[in-house]
């Protein structure tokens, strides 16, 4: 390489970053890597056409301004499959919440925190994408260990093990309450063939969990889910224009009511509902805990190229997610459930009424079937590095990571028979795994870095504090709302 490019290479644990240091090489540079995370440096005579002269022949494509070539081998993936399968992380059972959320908060503020809770999102995204490049981490507990210490990580990583398993738990609750019905609605199958075994809640969910979502939980890289990630997305997006067109025509029609704009503070329940709904919002954009597997699959990686991935799904998700909500609220009204897929099973009033009902609610069964397998990677993933972190890579041990996803299905499916709605899952997760994750963790690990002396301007310094007070808050606010809500219903 040049002398005049100012880039050293750095081999660590067969990975590879350059720092910008000054021409005379003895002072880094303030956005380059601090003097302890140098281990050691390889002289300019023993690079050759951008690869290292080294017996490592695992050594993975540098990460520079302007994305050097990824080694020759094309094995990553490109921005479009990378924005996929963040969306696919982001765009889950959450939205079915959404419109949920909307009638307890009302049309304006809850316009206003779908769009202030994408932002946040996105910004601790790319302060996590930052701090990981520079800790070199390669999971989201990486990270946090080099930020925060060891303790911490296995914190980060209960965290993402509960969110994660919470979400597939409530994929399957979806699946079964809108195939097979439930206690207030009717079932897609009871409405096409009448009754029969398919009303068997379990016994359909078991179905859908061998036949379907375990042939793509076995994959072992999250770059082969990108596929079934973009036709998860055009699903959703489905989903989203039917729920639009229908409201429009209804809309125009005059046979929708007025929304109400602002909360209701009418009433001690409606306080209550306002305490546990942000949290539930809270929990639509949570995807940290697959960041850093997408960003390490990503062909000519950078950060730029990461925050590239992140504003352009963050952007897609901010209006499928406020015309879910806006839609299917002024649809349903007062009468909203918890999983507005359940509300698809009556007449419309429209034409072709039973027609698009059975487009919203078996098109989704199907988004979530092809999101299941990108969430539980994070999973498996995870409960390896807490489990077995002594035990070498899950990629280069096929049967335990076939065992992993053979138990982690069935705890996963088990736990779907015993939580009565995504209601009460998303109440919880939210105010406590998911803040934690999307913005407690990321904006402690930049307010540590800045003590270490990493820049950080006073933009992002105010940020990272307004992320944590806020996530704080939220949380602590979430839980009371929660325990006191409980409380209530049993006395």
């Amino acid at each position: 390489m040049d002398s005049k490019s100012g880039y050293t290479a750095l081999p660590k644990n067969g990975f590879v970053e350059l720092q910008l240091q000054h021409t005379n090489h003895n002072n880094v540079s303030h956005d380059s890597f601090s003097d302890d995370h140098l281990e050691f440096k390889k002289s300019e005579q023993e690079m050759e056409n951008g690869h290292i002269n080294d017996k490592d022949d695992d050594i993975l494509p540098f990460i520079v301004e302007n994305s050097v070539k990824n080694n020759g081998n094309g094995s990553g993936g490109g921005i479009s499959g990378a924005v996929f399968n963040l969306a696919t992380s982001i765009i889950g059972a959450g939205i079915m919440a959404l419109p949920a959320t909307m009638k307890v908060l009302g049309v304006i503020p809850g316009l206003i925190l779908i769009f202030l809770m994408g932002v946040l999102s996105e910004v601790s995204v790319e302060l996590l994408v930052r701090f990981s490049v520079l800790a070199k981490a390669e999971s989201y507990g990486d990270v946090v260990q080099n930020a925060l210490g060891a303790p911490a990580r296995i914190l980060s990583e209960i965290c993402i093990i509960i969110n994660n398993a919470g979400v597939l738990v409530v994929y399957l609750i979806i699946m079964g309450d809108v195939m097979s019905g439930s206690l207030h609605h009717e079932g897609v199958f009871d409405q096409w063939l009448g009754h029969g075994f398919w009303d068997h809640r379990k016994l359909l969910i078991l179905f859908i969990v061998v036949v379907f979502l375990a042939p793509l939980c076995f994959l072992e890289k999250i770059d082969s889910l990108s596929l079934t990630s973009a036709a998860s997305v055009a699903l959703a997006v489905v989903f989203v224009v039917v729920c639009v067109v229908i409201a429009l025509i209804k809309l125009v029609e005059g046979r929708i009511e007025t929304p109400r704009m602002t909360p209701d503070f009418g009433s001690k329940k409606a306080i209550l509902d306002l305490l546990v709904v942000i949290p539930i919002m809270t929990n639509a954009y949570v995807c940290h805990f697959n960041v850093q597997p997408i960003y390490n699959e990503l062909e000519d990686r950078s950060p730029q190229k990461m925050n590239q991935v992140g504003r352009i799904t963050t952007v897609l998700c901010i209006v499928i997610y406020a015309s879910t909500a806006m839609s299917g609220y002024l649809l349903f009204g007062n009468d909203t459930e918890s999983d507005i897929l359940t509300n698809f099973d009556k007449d419309l009033g429209i034409r072709f009424s039973s027609i698009l009902n059975y487009i919203v609610r078996v098109g989704y069964i199907f988004h979530l079937i092809l999101v299941f397998p990108v969430i539980h990677f994070s999973l498996r993933q995870t409960v390896d590095a807490l489990v077995f972190k002594d035990s070498g890579p899950l990629l280069q041990n096929r049967k335990r990571s076939v065992a992993l996803t053979v138990v982690l299905l069935a705890l996963i499916y088990l736990g779907s028979t015993m939580i009565p709605s995504i209601w009460v899952a998303f109440k919880f997760t939210g105010a406590t795994t998911a803040v934690s994750l999307g913005f407690i963790f990321p904006s402690l690990i930049a307010l540590k870095f800045k003590q270490r002396g990493e820049i950080l301007n006073n933009k992002e310094n105010v940020l990272a504090w307004l992320m944590l007070i806020l996530a704080i808050t939220v949380g602590v606010v979430g839980v009371i709302g929660n325990i006191y809500s409980i409380n209530s219903k049993s006395g």
